[in-house]
Parts: structure tokens; sequence; C-alpha cells
């Protein structure tokens, strides 16, 4: 089966090679700009970069709240803030007392 020296490829030969390429080719596009590929590792770095400091936002929020619910806990309750989330809370003022309420002041002290 050979003219001049060269092999003819037969049908079935290049099916099986055409495949190959084609496959290669796939894999070699899906490594590029799939889902994990390089064009994705941009995207993947700044969403990981957000999660990590969406993470530390609410490990701070859920300190400050373990906190709080340490001051109010009933075996050593802080006398201090227990007043103050009555007064918040339930309205319980007494008839002498004055309430000023502040408004937090943001970071800038605006």
């Amino acid at each position: 089966m050979t003219r001049t020296g060269h092999r003819i490829a037969l049908p079935r030969e290049q099916l099986t090679q055409g495949f190959a390429l084609v496959l290669l080719l796939l894999l070699t596009g899906l490594a590029i700009a799939g889902p994990s590929g390089l064009l994705a590792w941009g995207e993947n770095e700044r969403l990981l970069d957000q999660h990590q400091a969406r993470i530390a936002q609410l490990t701070d929020e859920r300190n400050a709240l373990r906190n709080r619910v340490d001051l109010v806990h009933p075996n050593h309750a802080d006398p201090d803030l227990v007043g103050e989330e009555l007064r918040r809370n339930f309205n319980v003022v007494h008839p002498d007392e004055v309430v000023l309420i502040l408004e937090p002041q943001n970071e800038q002290g605006e």
C-alpha cells in the first residue's frame, strides 16, 4: 500500500487522528478559556479576595456580638449594659431620668 515510497493513510486511521486532534484542541481550549483555565484565574483571585474581606468583616461582627453576649450573661451581667438595653428595648426609664441619645460618629469624625 505504498505509492512511491509514501504510505497511504486508511480512512479509519484518518478518522482516529482527526478525532484525537479535535480532542486535543478541545482540551487546550478548556485549559485556556474554561471555568478554571488561565483566563478565569484573575477573576477567581478577585473573588477570593472579596470573600476573604467579607469573612474578616463577619468575624469582627461575630466577635463584637460574642462580647456583648458575654456582658449580659445572667451570672455576671454588666449593669450599665443591662440598663442601656432595658432603656433601648423596653423604654424603661425612671421619672427623674433624662436620656440623651448620641448618634454614633463614623470613622472620619463627621
